[in-house]
């Protein structure tokens, strides 16, 4: 509420406070890692070069904080076809271990989840789960993330080349292999942690608008109290925001 009263100090606004919604897709509310858009297979036909680097349409950006986003993400699986349920997934789980282990060297973090995002770590990931309906994989396997953290210099083209060497860096086991399965996306740290910067956001655009009608005006705001939401904006960039309304009135 600190945002909500700050904010209409600044603008000189009447603000109403609107009825709590459910977060983005998700019950964290935008705590804890964030899958910012879904996980979208890679298109087998497309060419080589064009599986995973793919122009972004920017949307408007109104009352929005845009920055770049913490993690460059793309899902990977790693599949055995060796005869035998049991062999094969001894397999997968050797494989995955040695990608846990030199995960760190390689400059990447391995992690899973589909929105919600979770390390994947030497104590977890025998908890992994089989997948046994894929149609494009014959034999046992399981999906995990790669990140890359987006630091500067970073763009998406380099930090897909990262993820290539790391998954080539990875030594098979018996018949697994580690391969590419969604094309790239982005990942960001606790949204809500960007609610005060994108109230102000607000508060300085009312703040105009309220402006341009004359002092016998105010902005009344709604929507400030409900949970941050996100989505891209670029290859490497995410826009934060929340879903205010705002509406001009008399102030008397």
């Amino acid at each position: 509420m600190w945002g909500i009263v700050r904010g209409a100090i600044l603008a000189g606004l009447l603000v109403a406070v609107a009825t709590p919604a459910m977060a983005q897709e998700d019950d964290g509310g935008g705590a804890g890692e964030i899958i910012v858009t879904g996980l979208r297979r890679l298109n087998p036909d497309d060419d080589d070069d064009n599986k995973t680097v793919k122009p972004i349409p920017v949307p408007a950006a109104v009352q929005t904080l845009r920055r770049t986003a913490d993690f460059a993400v793309q899902q990977v699986v790693i599949v055995s076809d060796t005869v035998g349920e049991e062999p094969a997934r001894a397999e997968v789980l050797a494989m995955t271990r040695k990608a846990i282990d030199l995960s760190a060297g390689a400059g990447t973090l391995l992690a899973t989840g589909e929105l919600v995002v979770e390390p994947l770590t030497a104590g977890n990931y025998k908890e992994l789960v089989f997948i046994d309906d894929d149609d494009e994989f014959d034999g046992e396997l399981v999906k995990f993330l790669v990140k890359v953290p987006l630091a500067p210099g970073i763009d998406a083209k380099a930090a897909l080349a990262k993820i290539e060497r790391f998954m080539k860096s990875v030594p098979a086991v018996g018949r697994a292999e580690i391969k590419p399965y969604s094309e790239l996306t982005l990942s960001v740290v606790n949204p809500e942690q960007y609610r005060g910067a994108i109230i102000d956001l607000v508060a300085k655009d009312t703040a105009a608008t309220s402006a341009r009608f004359g002092a016998g005006y105010g902005v009344e705001v709604t929507g400030l109290d409900r949970p941050v939401q996100w989505k891209r904006a670029g290859l490497t960039e995410v826009q934060l925001f929340l879903p205010s309304a705002a509406t001009v009135q008399p102030r008397n």
